[in-house]
């Protein structure tokens, strides 16, 4: 934890708002771009999928700010316990997440390979990926995540000595440029697969990290537990 007598606020805060902004359109993608003919947000599942990793960055980021407003002693008693809570629930929404991916990973190409009427019915519902606006959504995530980067340095050079901090923005960066490059390697007809592929790759990386919180969290938890019974 950085020190709070000598981290800037206002850059703190600004590196806040980009994060959140990179977050809502990632959870908004599904609203905004509508549906396809299969009832997919379009384009695919990998932006909306992306919010899973960036929701345990902007829950740690907003960990951090609190510590601004709660006292030391509360703050600590406090942190594991919710730490433990988020980090299960999003550890099941990313394992739930996982089996739909790869679901409708399988039913896309069995459809495909299952010439010629189930190629034609997927050809139906899911030759018609939006390339263009998934690239102009994601370079639009990317810069405010850079923007995130640069006011959270510019906040305190000492978020950099934060070793899992730094993994977990690089693994959010690495998603991001990963999905990109999944929706342009392949024709179009077949970016719902590659995106998907994405998606699935994205809520792997979620689960993992969402179980390393889980386990971070237990001895804080412990701790808390053995504090109140002292208390009674």
């Amino acid at each position: 934890m950085v020190l709070i007598d000598k981290l800037r606020v206002p850059f703190f805060c600004v590196a806040i708002v980009c994060l959140i902004i990179a977050f809502a359109v990632e959870i908004g993608s599904q609203f905004y771009f509508g549906t396809n003919k299969a009832d997919l947000p379009s384009p695919g599942l990998g932006i909306l999928y992306l919010a899973l990793i960036d929701w345990l960055l902007l829950f740690t980021i907003l960990l951090m700010a609190a510590s601004l407003i709660i006292p030391d002693r509360i703050h600590g008693r406090v942190q594991g316990i919710i730490t433990f809570i988020v980090a299960l629930l999003t550890l099941l929404g990313a394992i739930a997440a996982i089996f739909s991916a790869f679901g409708l990973l399988m039913l896309m190409v069995s459809l495909l390979l299952a010439v010629p009427f189930g190629t034609a019915l997927y050809f139906a519902g899911f030759a018609d990926f939006d390339v263009a606006a998934a690239a102009t959504t994601l370079t639009f995530i990317m810069i405010f995540k850079v923007a995130f980067v640069i006011f959270l340095v510019l906040a305190h050079q000492r978020f950099l000595q934060n070793k899992g901090l730094v993994l977990l923005i690089a693994t959010s960066f690495i998603a991001t440029i990963l999905l990109g490059f999944l929706h342009g390697i392949a024709p179009p007809f077949l970016a719902y697969i590659t995106d998907d592929i994405g998606a699935l790759i994205s809520a792997i990386l979620a689960a993992i990290w969402a179980l390393f919180f889980l386990l971070g969290s237990i001895p804080s938890v412990i701790k808390a537990l053995r504090i109140d019974r002292a208390l009674k």
